[in-house]
């Protein structure tokens, strides 16, 4: 059955056993898609389902929560209900996420604040 569906490479959902699926309108626009501003949940399980990778690139993507921590996408989605809460209920606990982040484009070590992972790779230039 999800054989039927594909998700376009703006993030929609289609249902392609449908006749002339190309020309209708998709199931849900931004299905799958980044966010670089997280306003609700909606954005959230959108960000997740897209991974923890930008496209194009393949750099590694952080959330970052209203007081400033780091969390990974693993952290995320082993916390999904606390996260989910604090979004809900715009309570800025550690849990609340804001925003999508690039890891690679740091110059300084990004860690999880929940795990202690880190996230990319310090070049040095020096």
């Amino acid at each position: 059955m999800l054989d039927k569906f594909m998700i376009s490479c703006d993030g929609s959902l289609y249902d392609t056993s449908k006749k002339e699926w190309s020309k209708l309108p998709p199931l849900r626009a931004n299905f799958s898609r980044h966010y670089r501003n997280i306003e609700n949940t909606k954005q959230l399980i959108s960000c997740l389902r897209a991974g923890q990778y930008a496209w194009p690139g393949g750099y590694q993507l952080f959330f970052i929560t209203s007081d400033g921590g780091c969390l990974s996408f693993e952290a995320v989605i082993d916390n999904l209900e606390s996260v989910v809460w604090s979004i809900r209920n715009n309570v800025s606990d550690g849990w609340k996420v804001e925003a999508l982040d690039n890891a690679d484009d740091c110059e300084t070590a990004v860690i999880c604040d929940h795990t202690g992972k880190q996230l990319n790779e310090v070049l040095d230039y020096e």
